[in-house]
């Protein structure tokens, strides 16, 4: 049997097979998985009785919910009007220099993605941006860089 098929087996057995266990399920695939394939979508559909359509729409709506393969590092910049007050526009560049990719892309290494974001809950102290689970904030261009800094040194150790 195909990994995914167990790891969906085994979260509707965990959570249950009803519609509102469909988000917890989509979760639990992410973070095994990093993404949502289409494969896993309509396994998901399949083993919860649901429309396959109910499971896209369902994953599609929330932003942090990846239906494309993404890189060990999401980078999420934040696209609020107050990050773009302070900054963002700046912030992006320097990651788009330092990576030498651009929005949407992913390193060729398989490393980093860079993505945009609605708020991040930390206007206060804007702009911000998310590395996979770590919250940086205050950003500035040097800053940005000594963050990414790190990032690159410990991915290549």
């Amino acid at each position: 049997m195909n990994p995914i098929n167990d790891l969906i087996k085994q979260l509707t057995e965990q959570h249950g097979r009803k519609r509102e266990s469909l988000l917890p399920i989509l979760q639990g695939v992410i973070e095994q998985e990093k993404y949502l394939s289409e494969y896993a979508m309509i396994e998901i559909a399949r083993a919860m009785d649901l429309p396959t359509a109910e499971v896209y729409g369902t994953a599609t709506f929330y932003s942090f919910m990846e239906h494309r393969k993404a890189g060990t590092y999401i980078i999420r910049v934040c696209k609020t009007i107050t990050c773009s007050m302070k900054g963002k526009n700046q912030i992006l560049q320097t990651i788009e220099d330092m990576l030498k990719i651009s929005l949407g892309e992913t390193t060729p290494d398989g490393r980093f993605s860079l993505l945009q974001t609605n708020c991040l809950g930390w206007c206060h102290k804007a702009p911000a941006m998310l590395i996979n689970d770590e919250v940086f904030t205050d950003l500035t261009p040097e800053k940005v860089r000594e963050i990414l800094k790190t990032f690159l040194q410990t991915t290549q150790n």
